[in-house]
């Protein structure tokens, strides 16, 4: 049997899938989703730590942040179409197997040749679990939510910039940074674990034959979503990458502050990924109007004012929540735009959310480089957001005329 975006065999409560059952099976994939988003988070968290461990500078150690993204552009579309008739179930135990194992590596590294190497394989599971992820939570849910739950999967990831990265970068600070990987693979086993028990076993989460899936890579309007995506998204990551350095040398905190400012940053992700979830499934459009546009008026206050503290705490706020109200909507647009393959499209939006990644961090660091401080990163992220919402306005546009 077949998924579709419309119809995913959804079994109601009164049924043997009872409700405490579906809570379970979406506690289960958040917790995934926490292990992934704490995994990825903590490396910009403990930047400074690796970096000074393995005797590199700043710029040059994003380039292990830039190998987990690129794992996860690369590993998306391969992964999902490699797994596309696996049930949804197995492959998401696969996937968490392998990045607990990526994660054990990453502990061990010696050199950044080796840990760009294994943050790279750490990465290649995330967009195919999400996309996994996102099509078991839409059978829970039911359907006409779909924004509803990629923001239930995507939660599990907000929560690890409140909960996992603050305290992954305590961690990294009290024993070490190899030990805070560690601790991530601990937590994954947890996580598997749940997976295991909590997400049902049923031929209602088959997979669909991998000619299906492709066919939804040769329509423009994906491409076009994906590209709005990886634009505009890239300033949380020119932002985000960056938070360490800036509390301690721009806003001339101590380091001890630095799990403050991650955890403002990530409330208001996850604030802005449950109302992202609710704007997704009403409008079709404003979710990313409204979270690139007021991510471009914060941007513009912390580049100007944030050695204040009192513009920096809460303009990290204000970018995490604008810019995750954007994204659910992101993923309903896809899905929209190729119901036939909801697993590809949820993996595609983490393709593009991660090329995000590697293309902010990569900009903010070549502005640190270059001598520009570094609220110059802050800068990097505006251009390349406005970039995104103006493409985003001309295929509006566009299909506007076409109507």
């Amino acid at each position: 049997m077949s998924i579709t975006s419309e119809t995913r065999g959804f079994v109601p409560a009164t049924s043997d899938t009872t409700a405490r059952s579906q809570k379970l099976t979406l506690l289960a994939l958040a917790l995934g989703s926490f292990s992934i988003g704490t995994s990825e988070f903590a490396s910009m968290g403990i930047i400074q730590l690796f970096s000074d461990s393995l005797g590199i500078s700043i710029p040059d150690a994003t380039n292990a942040i830039t190998g987990y993204a690129f794992g996860v552009v690369l590993g998306a579309p391969l992964v999902t179409l490699a797994a596309a008739r696996l049930n949804r179930r197995m492959l998401l135990l696969l996937l968490m197997g392998l990045f607990i194992a990526g994660n054990v590596l990453s502990a061990i590294a010696s050199n950044l040749g080796f840990l760009m190497l294994v943050r790279f394989i750490s990465g290649l599971p995330q967009g195919a679990y999400f996309g996994a992820g996102a099509v078991v939570a839409s059978y829970i849910v039911g359907p006409g939510q779909a924004g509803k739950a990629f923001a239930i999967v995507m939660s599990g990831l907000t929560v690890a910039t409140i909960v996992g990265s603050p305290l992954a970068t305590f961690l990294g600070q009290t024993i070490g940074w190899r030990e805070t990987y560690l601790a991530v693979a601990a937590f994954s086993l947890l996580a598997f674990g749940a997976i295991w028990h909590w997400v049902p076993r049923t031929k209602a989460l088959d997979g669909v034959p991998v000619i299906q899936e492709l066919s939804s890579l040769r329509k423009g309007s994906v491409w076009g979503v994906m590209l709005v995506a990886a634009l505009g998204v890239a300033s949380i990551f020119a932002v985000y990458s960056f938070i360490a350095p800036m509390v301690t040398d721009t806003v001339r905190l101590a380091p001890e502050m630095i799990p403050v400012a991650l955890t403002l940053f990530g409330i208001g992700m996850t604030v802005g990924n449950v109302y992202g979830g609710k704007l997704a499934d009403l409008h079709q459009a404003r979710g990313i109007a409204i979270g690139f546009g007021s991510a471009l008026l914060i941007m513009a206050v912390l580049a100007v004012g944030g050695a204040n503290p009192w513009i920096f705490f809460p303009s990290m706020f204000g970018v995490g929540a604008a810019m995750m109200a954007a994204i659910p909507t992101i993923q309903v647009r896809l899905t929209n735009f190729a119901p036939e393959a909801p697993s590809l499209m949820g993996a595609m939006n983490l393709a593009s959310l991660n090329v995000a990644n590697a293309v902010g961090a990569a900009a903010g660091g070549a502005t640190i480089a270059a001598g520009y401080g570094l609220l110059a990163a802050v800068w990097a992220g505006f251009a390349l957001t406005l970039a995104g919402l103006i493409i985003f306005g001309l295929t509006m546009m566009q299909k506007a005329r076409a109507a």
